[in-house]
């Protein structure tokens, strides 16, 4: 059982910056989601296990960076310039899809970390 651990949620005001964490169990292919209240999970970004060609959705590319460890198993969303529509519930997923981005096609979930952008 793969097992995936979140951190580095919070609080932050609009403007600021936060760095999200997740330690994997192994070595996949993986991405981050969003979900905020009433809506669908949304696609944020995803790398490979090389960590090479990262993609992202329009919405956050060029505010948000996903990055992986030398050791491969972890895997950081770094987020700048938030905005209080960036506040939801924060998930990395893992998989073996290549740079995918439907929740579908990933196979294990983090437990989700609160991400709350105040204006």
């Amino acid at each position: 059982q793969v097992q995936l651990v979140e951190s580095g949620g919070g609080l932050v005001q609009a403007g600021g910056s936060l760095r999200l964490s997740c330690a994997a169990s192994g070595r996949y292919h993986m991405a981050w989601f969003r979900q905020a209240p009433g809506k669908e999970r949304e696609f944020l970004a995803a790398i490979s296990v090389t960590g090479d060609l990262p993609k992202y959705a329009d919405s956050v590319e060029g505010r948000f960076t996903i990055s992986r460890d030398n050791a491969g198993n972890t895997v950081s969303l770094q987020m700048n310039s938030l905005k209080p529509e960036d506040t939801a519930v924060y998930y990395c997923a893992a998989g073996t899809q290549f740079l995918a981005s439907r929740t579908l096609d990933y196979k294990w979930w983090g437990q989700g970390t609160q991400v709350t952008v105040s204006s």
